[in-house]
């Protein structure tokens, strides 16, 4: 498979894991987080499936469309690990959705960060809420969701706090 046709894949499984965890917290208020801004494609995405919840993003160095930034007070700029944590002491047991792109094809730093994700993950959502990630960040008491029909095992992954 060419690196092309593995990168659209890759955005379907991201598309159908958003819009599967968008329609699985209709009911469940709290806001959204976008952890990994990137060039703001699924932000966008986000903003536009969810008109009327907040929408934080999480961005080491905002390099987006200029279309696709978070005004100041929804922007968390700098380390990941810095930036979560100051999260979880505003928003405990509160986000409703938690879309994470943080894969860097760097599989120790991937696993790390991952690791460090999966901490925080059962702090900031609430109940019922539900996660889709690039990166398996399960974490105990996670359920493991069912993906999309199309979406290969791997590729993406959902879950939901119990």
């Amino acid at each position: 498979m060419s690196r092309l046709d593995s990168f659209i894949r890759r955005l379907q499984a991201q598309r159908a894991c958003i819009d599967a965890a968008v329609d699985l917290v209709t009911s469940l208020p709290g806001p959204v987080f976008e952890l990994g801004l990137g060039n703001g494609r699924t932000y966008d995405h986000l903003r536009t499936r969810c008109p009327d919840r907040e929408v934080f993003v999480f961005e080491r160095k905002v390099a987006a469309h200029p279309d696709c930034i978070p005004d100041a007070d929804h922007l968390f700029e700098g380390p990941l690990e810095d930036t979560l944590e100051a999260a979880v002491a505003r928003f405990p047991n509160q986000v409703a959705l938690i879309h994470a792109d943080l894969g860097s094809g760097r599989p120790d730093q991937d696993a790390r960060l991952s690791a460090f994700v999966a901490r925080q993950l059962p702090l900031l959502l609430a109940g019922g809420g539900v996660v889709a990630s690039d990166q398996d960040v399960v974490w105990p008491q996670a359920e493991i969701m069912a993906l999309p029909e199309g979406v290969r095992p791997g590729r993406y992954y959902l879950f939901r706090k119990e």
